[in-house]
């Protein structure tokens, strides 16, 4: 198949599982086309199968906001032409989900007929979407996709609730690539950052406030306060020159680390005893599933999707969002004795392996098939 691939290119969830499904399919001798205003940073090397288009927008001085939505559409259209794409899978409803329709629209008036899939991954449906100035295009564009599906059946049920949603979301989960995400011999990395074995416990996001990355702080000053320990923070955003100021005022201030944003991270995974997510809103919680394929078993808020992944008990634990107390006491659960530690480690492990992208891919396969099929009888 010739598939085209809408995503954002950055950091985030849904551009980086984009990539790594364009990728997968590309393995499988499937034409992968990306689509997108710069390359995606987990496109960062050359691989057969995988092509990248950029979209450019023009500088004209009407524009105070420059019209990226139709610049993606007439790329869309252009691309689908010259390489003859069968069908179109936009990530992130906002705006892919329209712009396909845009475009499916142009190509029908040239007798060409472009089905188009869209996947929600989160704040496109709990943040973006729904606010009005997005709302009715939004609905509009999900419900003109020739099939949607949702990384999370929370997030397929937040769809239906917040949204006139007619057509059937298929819930197909998030996937981790076993082979780059898993437990790397990094001792001489340990002992560096842990020369005295101090438990090492990690947070990745993009420091929004909704990750709640102060409750980070405080959960891992509880557990400075009981078990020698240092705490790791991967990523970058709004909220870490607030965090920053509050981790210099903290007790374990000589503990902490900013790491900023890294590509290798699981790297830092496969040293740490300990992953942290207080979200305040998580659809899936990518990160987390990252961290358990690395042996990492998780502490969490137990908001959105982040239940379906993070088994209470088993994998890690959940507690109410805001509710540090309670994440501090289960961390220090897991954290106390080298034996429960490996425990966790390995239930998490087991769990993360039901996520394989080799078990997913089959399932998107089929999907884009079916839509082929379907396109196909009634164009």
């Amino acid at each position: 198949m010739k598939i085209g691939i809408l995503c954002y290119p950055t950091f985030g969830g849904s551009g980086v599982v984009a990539t790594e499904l364009g990728k997968a399919l590309a393995e499988k001798g499937h034409s992968i086309h990306f689509i997108t205003y710069s390359q995606p940073v987990r496109l960062e090397h050359f691989q057969e199968n995988v092509f990248y288009h950029e979209v450019t927008v023009a500088d004209y001085p009407l524009f105070e906001f420059a019209p990226y939505e139709t610049a993606l559409t007439s790329k869309l259209v252009d691309v689908a032409i010259f390489e003859k794409l069968d069908l179109v899978h936009v990530h992130y409803a906002v705006p892919h989900a329209s712009v396909a329709y845009m475009a499916k629209q142009i190509l029908k008036e040239q007798g060409y007929n472009l089905p188009f899939i869209t996947t929600l991954h989160g704040t496109d449906i709990t943040l973006v979407g729904k606010n009005e100035s997005y709302s009715p295009v939004v609905t509009f564009g999900i419900n003109q996709s020739d099939a949607v599906t949702s990384v999370s059946r929370s997030l397929r049920d937040d769809t239906y609730r917040n949204f006139k949603i007619r057509k059937e979301i298929e819930v197909i989960p998030n996937f981790i690539d076993l082979q780059r995400f898993s437990k790397l011999k990094k001792d001489h990395f340990r002992r560096a950052i842990a020369p005295n074995n101090q438990r090492i416990i990690v947070h990745a996001s993009n420091f929004r406030a909704v990750k709640r990355v102060s409750d980070v702080v405080t959960v891992f000053n509880k557990i400075h306060a009981e078990i020698p320990s240092k705490l790791l923070l991967i990523g970058d955003g709004p909220e870490r020159s607030r965090v920053e100021k509050e981790c210099r005022e903290s007790i374990g201030c000589d503990d902490i680390r900013f790491l900023g944003k890294l590509e290798a991270v699981e790297e830092v995974l496969s040293v740490a005893d300990l992953f942290i997510l207080p979200s305040e809103s998580e659809s899936f919680g990518l990160a987390a599933l990252e961290a358990m394929a690395c042996q990492v078993p998780v502490i969490s808020s137990n908001t959105g999707g982040i239940p379906e992944l993070n088994i209470h008990g088993v994998t890690g634990f959940m507690s109410d969002v805001g509710d540090v107390e309670n994440m501090a006491n289960n961390a220090l659960t897991i954290l106390r004795d080298d034996h429960t530690l490996n425990e966790f480690k390995q239930r998490a492990l087991e769990q993360a392996k039901r996520f394989d992208i080799h078990e997913i891919l089959p399932i998107y396969e089929n999907l884009y098939a079916r839509v082929l099929k379907s396109s196909t009888i009634t164009s």
